[in-house]
């Protein structure tokens, strides 16, 4: 049996470097002007968060999930070798590699991230849960327009917050992700399909909301560089039909205090939190509070 990284909610390895004091968290701050923007815009790009021995770590536990036969297959929340709905096309997507990978599993407590979400949270960060969105080269498959919101109901209030992280260079070329600015101050969407038709999402906006998508804006991103974005923010990826792959590893989290609103579990395996119930627990550990640096 695989061990379960899950069951320790701190930093397993040497990787990342925990600061110990106030002063060695200030190079992690973001910039009243970065707060600024997202708050605006719905989104941040280009913040650094992996440097090279910790993007090429994170490469090389990566490419075991690849494998068919992978250890610790049984600990995936979900696993899709291919959810592209085109068949010529590959979108390999997976949640949950926190729990079978040491790096993996550190890159929640990365100082990079979990500062940055404090503020962009406005307070503790807790984690909800991780995904893997890879394309590869030359017919990787597209990430439709959607808000992460809208899989996220079984949550509430919406205190939430994505980061994006590449493991290579995302640009347009390669298909990085695509932001309509300002629409995380839209209403929630219905949900038209994660990785199919980029134009399915028309049918459920108004003119006005589609005259923005003409007008996308790319998160082009340094490998190690993040992109963070509100959970209401429209999003999405094209195709990647260049010849280098296009890997990414994304840390969803949210605020601490928000709650369950279903009896159900919350994600494949996990015991249920009753519906009222804080958000916490085993699968859902607290990251990061501010107010303990001081």
């Amino acid at each position: 049996m695989a061990r379960d990284w899950s069951e320790l909610h701190e930093l397993a390895t040497d990787l990342f470097a925990w600061p110990t004091d106030a002063a060695g968290w200030e190079q992690y701050r973001l910039t009243p002007e970065q707060v600024e923007f997202f708050n605006e815009q719905g989104y941040l790009p280009g913040v650094k968060i992996l440097d090279e021995n910790q993007i090429e770590t994170l490469r090389s536990e990566l490419a075991e999930f690849f494998e068919a036969d992978h250890e610790g297959r049984e600990l995936w929340y979900e696993y899709h070798t291919n959810e592209s709905t085109t068949p010529e096309t590959v979108l390999f997507h997976a949640l949950g590699a926190w729990r079978l990978r040491p790096a993996f599993h550190d890159v929640l407590w990365a100082p990079g991230f979990v500062m940055a979400a404090s503020q962009l949270l406005g307070g503790p960060v807790r984690f909800w849960h991780d995904q893997l969105f890879c394309k590869p080269a030359k017919h990787g498959g597209v990430v439709a327009w959607h808000q992460d919101y809208s899989y996220w109901t079984r949550t509430k209030p919406i205190a939430h917050l994505t980061c994006w992280i590449g493991l290579d260079d995302a640009t347009n070329d390669n298909g990085c992700v695509q932001y309509i600015p300002g629409s995380h101050k839209w209403d929630l969407l219905p949900i038209t399909g994660l990785a199919g038709n980029m134009e399915a999402i028309r049918e459920v906006l108004n003119d006005e909301q589609w005259e923005k998508f003409q007008h996308p804006v790319g998160a082009e991103l340094k490998a190690g560089e993040a992109t963070f974005h509100h959970p209401l923010m429209v999003h999405g990826s094209f195709e990647n039909r260049v010849d280098r792959p296009r890997r990414a590893t994304v840390v969803n989290a949210f605020r601490d205090g928000v709650v369950s609103d279903k009896n159900e579990e919350l994600l494949t395996g996990v015991p249920p939190i009753p519906q009222g119930q804080k958000m916490e627990g085993p699968f859902f550990p607290l990251l990061f509070d501010p107010a303990t640096i001081g």
